[in-house]
């Protein structure tokens, strides 16, 4: 083998250690480059995430409250009606203990 042959050899088996350490390389850089996007894509899900369960919170503190004020309306009502017809009694009672006083 003429030393020509051998130079050329050479120089193709050094001219694919540089394509493969390239290759390496690049595919080294993609993989950093998809770890990076990856995590990225799982901060912003998880941000995004974070937001809808403060704003499902609000809503739900929102509508406990509204039904909250509405049942101490009802409550409220409620008792007012007793104390009206504890006070339309109250006449009749006061009669009552006061004929048993009485008539003892």
């Amino acid at each position: 083998m003429s030393f020509e042959a051998i130079n050329v050899i050479t120089q193709a088996e050094e001219t694919a250690k540089q394509g493969h350490a390239q290759a390496l390389a690049d595919a080294k850089a993609a993989q950093a480059a998809a770890e990076a996007a990856g995590k990225a894509a799982v901060e912003e899900a998880a941000a995004k995430a974070r937001q809808e369960v403060h704003d499902k919170q609000v809503q739900t503190d929102a509508k406990a409250v509204a039904a909250a004020e509405a049942l101490a309306g009802e409550t409220e009502q409620q008792a007012a009606k007793l104390r009206q017809a504890a006070e339309g009694r109250l006449d009749k009672a006061a009669s009552l203990i006061v004929e048993r006083i009485v008539n003892g």
